[in-house]
């Protein structure tokens, strides 16, 4: 388990820089999506392909998965442009409410609904996300593209996560990620095109940051994600993934000088806390209801 539990700390290590690379603004938020999953798709295709461990049963599943690539690739793109017109430490946290979003998602579409669990974790959340933006934005509706991008990243995301659970059960995850990157970054590259964002002409440093997103935050990330989920439970996995959120913010803090309020903090915490109460598997009101009854008899 020791293995296991390095990989998925160095993993989510990994994740963390991320908003801080996009924030230093050397690309634009589109065309950096674009080439850490072209990066990305560069280092693992030849590999796949070498190694022969590129395998598709059906046409079906290889359809399933190019959509999740393409999902994931926009919500990446909608992602780097919330952090870039707002701040790495509110982007992150609003984008980490992604498994509310999962959990609306399988109520509908799954057959395993949320549990009670869910529903107050996600008032919880919901409260907290309200703290960390401001009581007031909400009240006025005052709503920029930063917090809607932001929100509307976590949505992705949640569609990418209710797409490739069924997708995995079907393909191994070298060929589902070899297919999800090739995806992105072709959808991202003629998106890119469409809107006429810039392909070259950054300095060093930008080439520099681009190339460690696709390989560091990216291809090495999720592959050592991957293998932890693999070998250790999932909802240990998901909950733990939650620390690169405050991981995040700290690194901002610290490297990018990010100003974060007390109320900020609070309202991070809360919003981590109502999803923390999502993966709880035991009734949390569980043992209020036993002592009642054993008050109620006596």
């Amino acid at each position: 388990m020791k293995k296991e539990r390095i990989a998925l700390a160095v993993g989510i290590l990994c994740i963390s820089i991320f908003p801080i690379l996009v924030k230093l603004n050397l690309t634009p938020g589109v065309i950096s999506a674009f080439y850490r999953m072209a990066v990305a798709a560069a280092c693992i295709l030849p590999y796949v392909l070498f190694t022969k461990q590129f395998k598709i049963r059906s046409k079906k599943t290889f359809f399933y998965a190019v959509l999740c690539g393409v999902v994931f690739g926009l919500d990446v793109s909608v992602w780097n442009i919330a952090i870039q017109e707002s701040t790495a430490t509110q982007a992150t946290l609003l984008t980490n409410l992604s498994p509310v979003w999962v959990g609306i998602g399988a109520f509908f579409f799954l057959k395993d609904k949320p549990t009670k669990n869910f529903w107050i974790g996600t008032v919880i959340a919901i409260f907290g996300m309200m703290m960390l933006v401001g009581f007031k934005t909400f009240i006025q509706l005052d709503f920029n593209l930063a917090f809607c991008f932001a929100v509307l990243s976590g949505i992705l995301y949640a569609v990418y996560m209710l797409l490739s659970k069924n997708v995995l059960d079907k393909i191994n995850v070298l060929t589902f990620m070899t297919i999800s990157v090739v995806s992105s970054a072709v959808s991202l590259g003629i998106l890119s095109y469409s809107i006429n964002e810039p392909f070259t002409g950054f300095s060093s440093a930008g080439w520099l940051v681009l190339v460690v997103q696709g390989v560091v935050c990216q291809l090495l990330a999720w592959l050592l994600i991957s293998y932890a989920t693999k070998h250790m439970r999932a909802t240990r996995v998901s909950v733990s993934l939650l620390g690169q959120a405050i991981l995040a913010s700290f690194l901002a803090w610290l490297f990018l000088e990010e100003t974060v309020s007390i109320q900020m903090v609070i309202g991070g915490l809360v919003l981590l806390f109502g999803i923390r109460i999502t993966f709880y598997q035991k009734d949390v009101f569980a043992k209020r209801s036993v002592s009642n009854s054993k008050l109620s008899r006596l």
